[in-house]
């Protein structure tokens, strides 16, 4: 059973602690993670509640070590899913070599289309100077599910793709001899995950694709991020949380520290300035600790001037340190006045895109260079912001953009819900994306580029009933789902905004539950394809309509048009660049006459691979202003010269 109990303090916990908000603690989050009976090697943390590894990224420094796993692994599939019967956790009979991380589809022709099981299996070496510390086990991601063994013994489950898990593997650690990994991943598209596959084996109707999925990307599978060995000193820091806020021109530093098996003892945070270090004691009381630092005159971070300030929280014996974890923060705020979104107390438009992980041969495997590409195509555009569509990407994403000065809206993997389904899968859904939204909170909610939680994307409520009415049961489990996930993100994090990206003639019921409108619209595409003046008379009509409705900032979340790389009409016309470039500039342009626009994300960044179906042309979404090879279309100029100041 994928259960748990919460792995420590909430947002909202700490900002009452240190005097900045009110409010209960969390209720106990269903985290997806299971143990083997009997193998777990952590003791429990404070206040009677179970720390989860993994969400703390680790990092390699005088107390603690990082071992990257990264590079051949043995690969085998299992098509039969009858490996571990046979025990191929302690060896594959037939491996052939894979890269970790990438994902297998791009990799083999028997594996194209393959989403079901497969292993991988590593020897590999615990150094023998971590004797005396505690070891960990994390994979970056593995989607969708995954079961690990070392040495031949079970660790765990994990279901889940795109966000980290560990396992502690201290008791089990050999450092004489070399340790098997092995790990069996499967990306099978069942109806009660999230996201959820087609109920029955049925696709999407007109858009149904092969492999059959709910959503219109490809269901990459296998282990898409990295695998490491680390470990920590017997007690260390297990968590930080950090908020800050702005007082005329300083900044407010709040640090929450956990240490584990509850201890108590004195640590200190320090936040290093261009006129030295600041600091603060920290005494941690039941493994808890709480202090505030005053930055001068500080640096506050924004797109344009992303100034990043170095934290170090150590824990402390006899005045010197025994253990240590390093991050850096920005000073910012956000937040919704009205039907404006202020950054630093300051109205903000996003000028963005969707993107995807999505590139030739490693599929949405991590590749560092092709990310900090991406970022200096989106700086060249102007761009300031772009949402994680859909799914949460990796880490590094997250610290280029905190570098760089990229506004981030997360999103967990809850694409393809549909309330028209059954209620069983319904409450399945939920507790798997409150999991989701929780393990993500924890991981990202010290980025200062990430300023909105994102908990679905074009959610629907099933065909209408007879006669047009909506079909009033969906719109209720609809609104259900948004009441829970909304609270539950205001809960752990209370100084984000909480948004979800709605679909084009979806029930608008729901959108009084979050704080900032998220609209996707595809007029001048899939309605009135091809009449891009009336599509400029919709959209306005439809901004101006949701706005009275709902009186809050809107982001046009996504809109766009697939065009063939290289084909030019005149007039223009569909597919053409010139219709793409037309279409995009129209939607800017109405956009900039509202007020209480607060921003237009295109769809999307760069062209990206789908299943197979008859409405994408080599298997490809092509709505990007890149190629998937990342050159410019005739709209990425469009857009430069429309957000780009100088």
């Amino acid at each position: 059973m994928d259960s748990g109990e919460n792995d420590g303090i909430t947002r909202r916990d700490f900002l009452k602690g240190v005097g900045m908000a009110s409010g209960a603690a969390a209720s106990s989050p269903l985290l997806n993670l299971t143990v083997a009976a009997g193998e777990a090697d952590a003791p429990a943390a404070s206040a009677g509640r179970t720390h989860t590894p993994g969400a703390m990224r680790p990092q390699q420094n005088e107390f603690r070590n990082l071992l990257d796993l990264s590079g051949l692994w043995q690969f085998q599939l299992d098509t039969k899913n009858d490996g571990e019967q046979a025990r191929w956790f302690n060896g594959l009979p037939a491996p052939q070599p894979i890269p970790v991380p990438a994902s297998w589809n791009e990799l083999f022709d028997d594996a194209a289309n393959y989403l079901g099981f497969a292993w991988y299996s590593l020897e590999t070496w615990i150094p023998k100077a971590w004797e005396g510390q505690r070891v960990f086990l994390r994979v970056y991601s593995a989607t969708y599910a995954a079961k690990l063994w070392l040495n031949g013994e079970l660790l765990g489950e994990h279901k889940g793709g795109h966000l980290p898990f560990a396992f502690e593997i201290t008791a089990k650690a050999r450092s004489n001899q070399s340790t098997r990994i092995a790990i069996r991943v499967e990306n099978l598209q069942k109806p009660d995950r999230v996201p959820p596959g087609p109920p029955t084996g049925r696709g999407r109707g007109f858009f149904s694709s092969y492999p059959p999925t709910t959503y219109d990307f490809f269901p990459y599978a296998g282990i898409d991020r990295q695998v490491a060995l680390y470990s920590c000193p017997s007690t260390h820091v297990e968590d930080i949380t950090v908020t800050t806020r702005i007082e005329g021109n300083d900044g407010r530093v709040a640090v929450a520290a956990r240490a584990t098996g509850g201890w108590s003892g004195k640590g200190r945070a320090e936040i290093v300035t261009d006129s030295g270090p600041v600091s603060a004691d920290l005494v941690f009381v039941r493994g808890e600790a709480r202090s505030e630092l005053r930055l001068p005159s500080a640096h506050f971070w924004t797109p344009d001037h992303p100034h990043l300030y170095p934290l170090t929280v150590s824990l402390l014996e006899s005045g010197q340190p025994f253990d240590a974890y390093s991050l850096h923060l920005g000073v910012r705020t956000i937040a919704v006045q009205g039907d404006r979104l202020l950054l630093n107390n300051q109205p903000i438009v996003l000028h963005g895109v969707d993107k995807h992980e999505d590139f030739p041969l490693h599929g949405k495997g991590l590749c560092v260079p092709q990310l900090v590409r991406d970022c200096q195509l989106l700086k060249w555009m102007g761009a300031n912001a772009y949402r994680t569509s859909h799914y949460p990407y990796s880490e590094e994403a997250m610290e280029l953009a905190d570098r760089i000065g990229i506004l981030i809206l997360d999103e967990i993997p809850a694409v393809g819900l549909n309330f028209a389904r059954s209620e069983q899968d319904i409450q399945a859904w939920t507790a798997m994306a409150q999991s989701q939204l929780r393990d993500l909170i924890a991981r990202d909610k010290n980025h200062p580029s990430v300023i909105m939680w994102s908990v679905a994307n074009e959610p629907g409520a099933g065909p209408h009933r007879p006669g047009g009415q909506p079909n009033s049961q969906a719109v209720a489990a609809g609104a259900a789902y948004f009441t829970k996930m909304v609270a539950l993100a205001h809960e752990l994090d209370p100084t984000r905004p909480v948004i979800f990206a709605s679909v084009q003639g979806g029930p608008e019921e729901w959108l009084k539950f979050v704080d900032v409108i998220g609209i996707n619209r595809y007029f001048g595409w899939y309605s009135v394809g091809g009449r891009l003046h009336l599509a400029e008379t919709l959209l306005a009509k439809d901004l101006d309509a949701v706005h009275a409705r709902f009186s809050k900032p809107i982001i046009l979340t996504e809109f766009g048009a697939d065009t063939i790389s290289g084909y030019h009409s005149q007039p223009p016309e569909m597919w053409s660049e010139d219709y793409q470039a037309d279409l995009l500039g129209r939607y800017v342009d109405v956009a900039e006459k509202r007020p209480f626009m607060a921003g237009t994300l295109v769809w999307c960044f760069a062209d990206f691979r789908t299943g197979q179906n008859i409405i994408r042309a080599e298997g490809m979404n092509q709505k990007g202003v890149f190629t998937r090879d990342r050159r410019p279309k005739r709209a990425a100029h469009l857009l430069r010269s429309r957000w780009r100041k100088s």
